[in-house]
């Protein structure tokens, strides 16, 4: 099985994924509930870390857009 996913859009869904996390922290540091950045920041990490791992482990990164061949 091949996981047919570009870099630049697995990064862009990390990143928007972040930034959606951290901004429910924020509302609820609003709302009384601190919660601490360095746990919010390994998760993070970690998060990123297994899926590119999953992804190198699933068949790597596609590199060039499948070719249709002339008819």
């Amino acid at each position: 099985m091949s996981v047919d996913v570009s870099r630049g859009g697995l990064l862009v869904t990390l990143a928007i994924f972040g930034v959606i996390v951290y901004e429910m922290r924020t509302v609820l540091d609003f709302v009384g509930v601190e919660l601490p950045i360095i746990p919010y920041m390994a998760a993070v990490f970690g998060l990123a870390g297994a899926t590119v791992w999953y992804v190198s482990l699933k068949g790597g990164w596609r590199t060039e857009p499948e070719r249709d061949d002339p008819a």
